[in-house]
């Protein structure tokens, strides 16, 4: 009987084993990723390419932490850079004009000469010019605080640096704007976005640079104690003639000391500042014409 009883309790369990090995899920082995199709941002499909925007690029950041863009159009070996808003808030027209600019080479590529590349930085100092619009990137001449007050702040960077006195010529401490005393920094090139052209100017060595700036109404030679470069000169002359802008040889309303343009002279870069004739409008078509006199320059 004890026998009988063993032998159904051990046809049990086998069944039961049975049973439970069958609903067990089978688990298939992970394949292995190809060594050559790992990426350090996660594993790709094999023969796929990471996607590398070169329409755009970041050069740096802001004291505040924002980016510094810059857009590039064409691929030619000779570039040409424009930059605006070095002075924030403060002059936000001269944002607008690169913007403007920048949708103008987007829409119409065939302006740009096969042997150049065109670079625009719209916004050197973005703390600044967030004081005045209150938001960060593209926006409109609505969205400007008309505060004087609050304009004049925007002039400057988070550290209250005036940037235009923050690079390698002649710089001082203390600079002067107009009759008033503003920091030029620690030291040339103590604010990261100073710092930030200088290291895109270093790094591509362009061979011509135009700076917007507001407002005097002129176009304006860059020099840091050696004299006028000749193609600084011959840029001024095509820009001021296209452009209907008077065209100087300096600047002498009083002692500018840190300059950005001075200083790409010391650097043997042809460059000159273009200033917009008032703190509002941009002179899209003074200065497309201007823009485009210069393409057919570079493109001799």
């Amino acid at each position: 009987m004890k026998k009988a009883i063993v032998a159904v309790v051990v046809i049990i369990l086998v069944a039961l084993g049975a049973y439970f090995l069958l609903k067990t899920p089978k688990v298939e082995p992970t394949p292995e990723v190809p060594v050559d199709t790992q990426t350090p941002g996660g594993v790709m499909e094999t023969g796929e390419t990471p996607v590398v925007d070169k329409t755009q690029s970041v050069i740096g950041n802001s004291v505040g932490g924002r980016q510094i863009m810059a857009y590039h159009f064409g691929e030619g070996s000779q570039e040409l850079v424009f930059v605006g808003g070095i002075h924030g808030g403060y002059e936000w027209n001269t944002v607008l004009v690169a913007y403007e600019l920048a949708d103008y080479l987007k829409a119409n590529p065939d302006v740009i000469p096969k042997n150049v590349k065109v670079t625009v930085i719209p916004t050197l100092n973005p703390d600044g010019l967030n004081k005045v619009i209150g938001k960060d990137g593209r926006f409109m001449a609505a969205d400007v605080n008309s505060s004087q007050t609050v304009q004049i702040s925007g002039r400057f960077n988070a550290n209250t640096v005036d940037l235009n006195r923050n690079f390698d010529c002649e710089w001082k401490k203390e600079g002067k704007w107009q009759n008033k005393t503003v920091s030029g920094g620690d030291k040339a090139f103590s604010e990261p976005e100073s710092q930030a052209m200088k290291n895109y100017i270093e790094a591509n060595n362009p061979d011509g640079v135009v700076v917007w700036y507001s407002a005097a109404g002129g176009v304006y030679a860059s020099n840091c104690h050696e004299g006028v470069l000749p193609g600084t000169t011959k840029m001024m002359n095509t820009f001021a003639k296209a452009s209907g802008y008077p065209a100087h040889n300096d600047f002498n309303f009083y002692e500018i000391t840190g300059d950005m343009v001075n200083w790409l002279a010391s650097k043997k870069i042809p460059a000159i500042s273009v200033l917009l004739t008032n703190h509002t409008d941009t002179e899209w078509s003074k200065n497309k014409a201007g823009v485009e006199a210069l393409l057919k320059q570079f493109a001799e």
